[in-house]
């Protein structure tokens, strides 16, 4: 059964340790196990975006910058002339948000843990905080505390919580005045983003503390090293958080509890650091888009290419979906989570807890993706093969003796296997007979 690591953070973080606020001593703090063995998370974006809901989260920006043709159009043509970005936040209503049902899909997912977008570029706030005045969730739109009821829901579905937050926004105007001062003046971030980024944590005490938008400032502008400290050594949740690497212009692939890189990162490869995948269901969007076509979402087959790719190669996968500005989850989101949860429920021991293997990617059959776990090699096969037999190439030196077995996850029989110059032939069963509707595990027990 998995746990939160609210529930263990004795096992399962790094007690009684101290770090100095620099890079040398932050990157030497251990990856709290619970974040490795989850594998899976769910990211959600919402915002005062989600009401034009078109294009893309950027919407602001794109707007006010006038570097959106289609943007210009579209508010020429549906909106009164003067009509300001802030007027959206009325109509950001929530009124079907229900953080229960919405805990409810994510656990049937298959998912660990959640990330919550409870600021992003735009400066809009899903709490109440103290350092956001008129543009929180509370004094305005939902009249509701979002990031609350969200965590207070995902953590009775025995999920784990996490909340993204970005650092810099749009147009704050104190950040706008350090940015003209090449951020040599500091500002924004002493009087608004230490005291809210502590705030969150006080009040919320996330698990994950995913951080964004550091825009061309150091994270010595940011003081992210000072807050680092200060999170790992002295906060309540400093025995079990985990943060990412986006706090600096020069800490992407550098520097933090796991990597990110950029969005969208799929090395392909193994990575000696600990890494996820923040990826989107919709392809073109983080946020809700109302014009989407099926064609702008992943198939299951995508999405679970998608998880092969990243868990071989040691990653974790965050899925990215965007709310409407009612709290309502789209049904084609809801159905690739739901089709994702069934596909867990029956490969799941290939995915959870598991390492990489010796080899990621086969070296003869390329839809064939390792991982290993307990001394059981997985092979996840994402096409069905011709004949209804799997090559594999990288495989072979399990098959030493005669005694290794080969089952496929979610049927029972053992398969039948032979050597054939240098080269694993296993026969499948008809795929008729076969539990698994995309993407097939094979079960690989060394004799």
């Amino acid at each position: 059964m998995w746990h939160s690591p609210l529930l263990l953070p004795l096992l399962l973080g790094v007690v009684g340790a101290e770090y100095l606020p620099t890079w040398e001593s932050l990157d030497t703090r251990p990856l709290p196990s619970w974040f490795d063995e989850a594998k899976i998370g769910i990211f959600v974006h919402w915002g005062v975006y989600s009401v034009p809901s078109f294009d893309s989260e950027w919407f602001c920006k794109d707007w006010k910058t006038n570097s959106s043709e289609k943007i210009s159009r579209f508010l020429e043509e549906n909106f009164p002339p003067g009509f300001s970005y802030q007027e959206f936040a009325r109509d950001f209503t929530a009124e079907f948000f229900n953080a229960t049902q919405w805990a409810d899909i994510f656990a049937k997912s298959g998912a660990k843990y959640v990330v919550l977008t409870s600021k992003h570029h735009e400066g809009f706030t899903l709490w109440p905080s103290k350092y956001t005045y008129s543009w929180n969730s509370l004094d305005i739109g939902p009249h509701r505390d979002i990031v609350g009821e969200l965590g207070e829901a995902v953590r009775s579905a025995n999920l784990t919580y996490g909340l993204y937050h970005s650092l810099f926004e749009w147009f704050h105007p104190l950040y706008l005045a350090d940015q003209a001062n090449n951020y040599t003046t500091q500002e924004f971030v002493t009087s608004k983003i230490i005291p809210e980024l502590k705030e969150l944590v006080l009040a919320y005490q996330p698990a994950i503390l995913w951080s964004d938008g550091s825009k061309g400032a150091s994270g010595s502008y940011w003081q992210s090293r000072e807050f680092l400290a200060w999170l790992y050594n002295e906060s309540p949740v400093k025995d079990w958080v985990v943060s990412n690497d986006r706090w600096g212009d020069e800490t992407p692939c550098a520097h933090g509890d796991f990597y990110t890189c950029n969005d969208r990162y799929d090395p392909g490869v193994l990575q000696e650091k600990k890494w996820e995948n923040a990826m989107t269901i919709d392809r073109d969007s983080w946020g809700y888009r109302r014009n989407a076509r099926l064609a702008d979402y992943l198939t299951p087959l995508d999405l679970l290419t998608a998880l092969a790719r990243t868990i071989s190669c040691g990653g974790n996968l965050l899925i990215n979906i965007g709310p409407s500005k009612e709290g309502t989850i789209n049904p084609i989101f809801e159905e690739r989570l739901t089709q994702l949860g069934n596909w867990l429920s029956l490969n799941g021991e290939a995915i959870y807890s598991s390492r990489p293997w010796t080899v990621q990617n086969d070296s003869v059959n390329p839809s064939v993706w390792y991982t290993t776990r307990d001394h059981v090699v997985y092979a996840i096969t994402l096409e069905w093969p011709q004949e209804d037999r799997v090559i594999l190439g990288s495989a072979s030196e399990l098959f030493g003796s005669l005694d290794t077995t080969v089952t496929l996850l979610g049927n029972n029989e053992e398969l039948e296997w032979i050597w054939e110059l240098d080269q694993i032939k296993v026969q499948l069963p008809n795929k008729a007979q076969v539990a698994s509707e995309t993407a097939w595990v094979l079960k690989i027990v060394a004799g």
